[in-house]
């Protein structure tokens, strides 16, 4: 499970006195932890799906403020938060080619626009984007 991993590179960002590694990382469980209290309040477990959202949010978060730092000018910073996105991508899969995305959808029966993206939210979450899911479908 990807917690697993994310759990050993902190312990292992501790024992290198990575503080950069391991700010980011305190992060990350931190919102793990808040999504695993928010899914067994209602009564499910957190999965590598949940995970992969939550790495995604938070790449998309630090690329934000990376942009504010590129703006003002500050190099240091815009490096470090580059390092902190390089750390998330390592845990997030393979993400899908247009031409896996075709294939899939050339295999469906139904090729209707809810039914194809209903399909792609419950077998391929993480592993593809829907927008680029609904750009394929348009180009058929």
């Amino acid at each position: 499970m990807i917690y697993e991993e994310i759990k050993k590179a902190n312990v292992q960002a501790m024992r290198d006195k990575d503080a950069l590694a391991r700010s980011f990382y305190s992060v990350v469980l931190n919102k793990i932890k808040l999504e695993e209290i928010n899914k067994r309040e209602k009564g499910e477990e957190i999965d590598d799906a949940d995970i992969i959202r939550i790495l995604q949010k938070s790449i998309k978060e630090l690329g934000d403020e990376r942009d504010g730092y590129a703006k003002v000018g500050n190099t240091n910073e815009v490096e470090n938060i580059s390092m902190q996105i390089k750390l998330a991508e390592k845990y997030l899969p393979q993400m899908m080619s247009d031409e896996e995305i075709k294939a899939v959808i050339l295999s469906l029966d139904d090729k209707s626009v809810p039914n194809v993206m209903k399909h792609f939210k419950a077998n391929f979450a993480g592993k593809c984007e829907m927008r680029k899911v609904q750009e394929v479908l348009k180009g058929l």
